[in-house]
């Protein structure tokens, strides 16, 4: 398999952790979408051929356990099975691709891959992540070079009550030296959490930040040729969200 196939499956892998069943819900799985769901997890699993095709079949077992709401571990082996194939597609992957895999409980590793993509933004910053709070500025807003405006956009109905309240402080502490914006956008209109920079380049998490790696494993995915369309679509959001500060 060359680097562009890897490449793709690296992208395909993360989008899908992105969009995965809840795993708190015994019917998530059951359910179409949670079926199709499995379905294209057990084709990318396949096309990765991790362990000569042995977790494909792994994979299979995993899910026929899956049976009336007892997930057991049968749901656990599915997960480690997929970021078994990241793993491994990142490591076939140009570098140019610029992923992270982030293990749980590695909270550093975390700070150290986040800040190394806000750190390349020259004018702007835009995170999104509807359940935001105070972590975008304390853990991660002062890797944002000064000069460089930082964007929050959260959920109105989602984010939490220490999100409005830091954003007011770091504007009080930091003024136009690090220029800062927040704001909410209407209920159930944020579907990504994503970091945008300088308009152009476009990082999705498998996590939200306050999060992030801290209980399951996290992912941090290089968008591609979807990334003018979150751009777009993000930029129509926010200019519609309200302003916190």
């Amino acid at each position: 398999m060359n680097s562009k196939d890897y490449s793709s499956l690296y992208t395909q892998l993360g989008r899908l952790l992105e969009v995965a069943p809840s795993t708190t819900e015994s019917s998530a799985f059951r359910t179409a979408e949670g079926l199709q769901w499995l379905g294209r997890a057990h084709a990318l699993v396949v096309e990765a051929g991790v362990s000569s095709g042995m977790d494909a079949i792994a994979f299979t077992l995993a899910t026929r356990s899956l049976k009336d709401g007892v997930y057991g571990n049968g749901l656990a082996e599915i997960f480690q099975i997929l970021y078994r194939a990241l793993g491994h597609c990142e490591l076939r992957a140009p570098a140019a691709m610029s992923g992270s895999f982030i293990a749980v409980g590695n909270s550093f590793d975390a700070y150290a891959a986040l800040s190394k993509i806000l750190k390349l933004a020259k004018h702007d910053v835009m995170i999104v992540d509807p359940y935001l709070d105070e972590t975008a500025l304390t853990e991660f807003g002062v890797a944002v070079d000064d000069g460089v405006t930082l964007r929050l956009l959260a959920d109105e109905a989602a984010c939490k009550a220490t999100f409005a309240p830091a954003a007011k402080k770091w504007v009080a502490q930091y003024g136009a030296a690090r220029p800062i914006e927040a704001r909410v956008s209407a209920p159930k209109t944020l579907h990504d959490r994503a970091i945008f920079v300088d308009g152009s380049k476009v990082w999705t998490l498998t996590q939200s930040l306050k999060d992030f790696a801290k209980r399951s494993p996290a992912e941090i995915v290089r968008a591609d040729d979807t990334a003018s369309l979150k751009v777009d679509a993000y930029e129509l959001i926010w200019a519609s969200a309200r302003s916190v500060i």
